[in-house]
């Protein structure tokens, strides 16, 4: 089955979707995103997410594209038409199309707004979970402002491209004091000897992760404590378990960090009760027909 993307209005064939070359996504990376998990045919954290994506856009001072009603039907008819039971949907908002320059465009530019949605292998995800996977560690090199959730992710794409050529999954930033920030593209967690979460602070340092929360209410669910303060990668080498936290990850044990071997090598019993019970503190909306 071919798939289908929504752009500007438009349900187009996936193969056929395209911007105008002057969208300032393309010229400026002047846009930011959202991507929801979709769990056997249900939408999850909807509400966070979209939530998150109004402030991305206040924090730009970018339009939104339509009324949250209408959004949240558009993507429904996203998933409905890629008929995704498990996967993922992808949202893009851009500041729109106009003549290059790095001023701001007249205030009545429509902003640009792109949906696509994929089928995931849950067995696959569940394999590598099973194994746990390793991250490499890099100096972090991004702008102050990585808790706005924007479409500029080249330093990213170059830490993760890093992460792939060491045979790792991952790269974890680490700013100038020695201390994790976050991964390219999930959260970063280790667990204590006394099986408390340790994760750095949601302030500017980091995206406020959908899913790193969920982990967190979870964990107050299970009587697991949480300390929300930076711990450095000695710490995080000598820690009792480790994991990443990202909606298309979930909870992702990782048993190495650079050449470190975390505990045993195997996943850790927390993180794995984590990501089997990960839905039971999730926001779950089920799609019609599914």
């Amino acid at each position: 089955m071919s798939r289908v993307a929504y752009v500007n209005g438009q349900y187009v064939p996936h193969s056929r979707a395209a911007v105008h070359i002057e969208d300032r996504g393309y010229q400026f990376a002047d846009g930011v995103y959202e991507v929801c998990e979709i769990w056997k045919g249900q939408i999850v954290d909807q509400t966070e997410h979209l939530e998150r994506l109004d402030r991305s856009l206040r924090e730009l001072a970018i339009r939104a594209p339509m009324a949250r009603g209408a959004l949240i039907r558009v993507m429904r008819e996203v998933i409905e038409r890629n008929r995704v039971k498990d996967g993922l949907i992808y949202i893009q908002v851009t500041r729109g199309v106009a003549r290059r320059d790095h001023y701001f465009p007249p205030e009545d530019t429509p902003p640009s707004i792109v949906m696509t949605a994929k089928s995931v292998s849950a067995t696959k995800n569940e394999a590598a979970a099973e194994q746990g996977v390793s991250v490499i560690t890099t100096p972090e090199n991004r702008w102050a402002r990585v808790d706005i959730k924007t479409v500029g992710l080249l330093p990213n794409v170059l830490a993760k491209q890093k992460a792939k050529e060491a045979g790792a999954k991952e790269a974890w930033f680490v700013d100038k004091d020695g201390f994790v920030t976050e991964g390219g593209s999930t959260n970063a967690w280790i667990v204590l000897n006394d099986g408390t979460l340790v994760t750095r602070p949601a302030d500017h340092g980091i995206l406020r992760g959908i899913t790193r929360s969920v982990v967190m209410k979870l964990a107050e669910m299970k009587g697991i404590s949480v300390q929300e303060r930076a711990f450095t990668v000695e710490e995080a080498k000598s820690a009792r378990e480790a994991f990443i936290t990202a909606a298309s990850a979930l909870v992702m044990p990782v048993t190495r960090i650079d050449d470190t071997v975390i505990a045993n090598g195997a996943p850790g019993s927390i993180a794995r009760d984590l990501r089997k019970t990960f839905h039971d503190a999730a926001e779950l909306i089920k799609l019609g027909g599914a």
